[in-house]
C-alpha cells in the first residue's frame, strides 16, 4: 500500500521515465503526452540551457514506419533556421529509447488562448498569423510544406511574446516523391484543419496546403469555432471537400472585411484559387495590419471570376458562382459581384437611351 502523500512524492521520478535514460541532460519535468509522444522539460548540461525533449513511446520502437517518420522529424526541423520556427538541436537514440532535442518554449499555444478567452482580439490573430507566415514562407523556400499547420502547433512564448511554429512530425520535401507515392490515397493531418487535397490524399500536395489551413486556424481564431465541426473526423472531413464555410465575419461582425477575404481566398476548395505563393499571402496579411486592402486576394477574386467567364458561363454564371452559399456574398465577403451585375445593367442602359437619342434625331 502506498499513501497519497508518497505516491505525490514518487511523481516526479516516474515523470522522469525515458529521460533518465539520456545522457547528458538533466531531465526536469513532464510537459505533455500525446499518442505519438512524450515531451519533457530538460536541461542540457553541457549549455546550461534549457530544452524540450521529445520521446518516442516504447510501443512504436518496435514500428520501423514509426522510428523513421520521428527521425525525419527531426532532420526536417534541423534544416530550417528561423526565428519564428522551434528549432531542432539532436534526433538520436539511448538504448532502446529514441529522442528528439529541441528549443524549448516557455509560454503557451493559440489552442490554449482560444480555450481560455474565446477568439482572439484581430489585431493579436493578424501579428500571430504573420508569424507564422514567415516561417511557413522559410520552411518552403527550403522546400518543405509542414501539412498540419494548427492552433496546438502554434506557440506563443510569454517572455519575448514571439510566436512559433512547431511540430514537423507530418513535415515532408516537396521533392519527395517517393514518400509522397507511398501516402497517396491516406489522409495526414488534424481533420478541423486538413486541406482538401490532403483528405483525397493526392500525390502533388504543396505549400498551398499550408496555406489551406493556416486559413482555417485564422478562422478558428477570429470567429472563436473551426470552420466545419461534425461528430466524427470523417464528417469533418467531408464538409471541407463539399461545403462552403460560413464567412468569418458572420460569425465576427467586428472583423474588418480584409480579414474575411484573405480566410476565404485561404481556404477555397481548389489550391489554384487560393494564393499564388506565400510571399503573397504576407504581403496582404502585412497590408491589412498598415490598415490597407487585401489587394493579392482582390487580384486572385477577379482572376477566377474572369476564368468564369470564359469558360461560357456568362455574366450573370459569374455572379451566381461568386455568390456561394452563404448568399450574395464573394470570395471576398461583399457583394462586389451584385454590384457588378448593377453596373452592368445600368451602363447598358445609358448606352440604349444614348443610342435612342441619336435615333430619333
Amino acid at each position: 500500500m502506498v499513501t497519497r502523500n508518497q505516491l505525490e512524492r514518487l511523481r516526479p521520478e516516474a515523470d522522469r521515465g525515458a529521460g533518465q535514460q539520456i545522457p547528458g541532460y538533466q531531465v526536469l519535468r513532464k510537459l505533455g503526452a500525446g499518442a505519438m509522444a512524450t515531451v519533457y522539460k530538460a536541461k542540457q548540461i553541457s549549455l546550461d540551457r534549457m530544452v524540450a525533449i521529445k520521446v518516442l513511446p516504447q510501443k512504436f520502437t518496435k514500428s520501423e514506419d514509426f522510428v523513421q517518420r520521428f527521425y525525419a522529424e527531426g532532420r526536417a526541423a534541423a534544416k530550417l533556421n528561423h526565428p519564428n520556427i522551434v528549432q531542432a538541436f539532436d534526433v538520436a537514440n539511448a538504448g532502446p529509447y529514441h529522442y528528439f532535442v529541441m528549443e524549448f518554449v516557455d509560454g503557451r499555444t493559440v489552442f490554449d488562448d482560444i480555450v481560455a478567452k474565446g477568439r482572439y482580439d484581430e489585431h493579436d490573430a493578424l501579428k500571430v498569423a504573420i508569424d507564422v507566415t514567415e516561417a511557413l514562407a522559410h520552411a518552403h523556400s527550403q522546400g518543405f510544406i509542414h501539412r498540419d499547420v494548427k492552433p496546438k502547433n502554434i506557440m506563443i512564448d510569454d517572455h519575448s511574446g514571439r510566436t512559433k511554429l512547431a511540430d514537423m512530425g507530418l513535415a515532408r520535401a516537396i521533392s519527395d516523391r517517393e514518400a509522397a507515392e507511398a501516402e497517396a490515397g491516406k489522409a495526414y493531418g488534424t481533420p478541423y484543419y486538413i486541406s482538401p487535397e490532403q483528405i483525397r490524399g493526392e500525390v502533388n500536395v504543396d505549400f498551398r496546403a499550408d496555406i489551406y489551413s493556416l486559413g482555417a486556424t485564422l478562422y478558428h481564431m477570429v470567429t472563436g469555432k473551426v470552420p466545419f465541426d461534425g461528430a466524427n473526423p470523417s464528417a469533418v472531413m467531408r464538409k471541407h471537400l463539399n461545403e462552403q464555410i460560413v464567412p468569418p465575419d458572420h460569425i465576427n461582425p467586428n472583423l474588418v472585411s480584409g480579414v474575411a477575404e484573405v480566410i476565404e481566398v485561404c481556404m477555397a476548395k481548389s489550391p489554384d484559387q487560393r494564393y499564388n505563393s506565400t510571399g503573397d499571402l504576407l504581403a496582404d496579411l502585412q497590408a491589412i495590419d498598415r490598415g490597407e486592402p487585401p489587394l493579392q486576394a482582390r487580384r486572385v477574386f477577379d482572376v477566377n471570376s474572369l476564368s468564369d467567364l470564359e469558360r461560357g458561363g456568362g455574366l450573370a454564371s459569374a455572379a451566381a458562382d461568386g455568390l456561394g452559399a452563404e448568399g450574395a456574398r464573394g470570395p471576398d465577403g461583399t457583394l462586389m459581384m451584385w454590384l457588378a451585375v448593377i453596373g452592368w445593367v445600368t451602363a447598358l442602359g445609358v448606352l440604349l437611351m444614348l443610342f435612342g437619342v441619336l435615333v430619333t434625331g
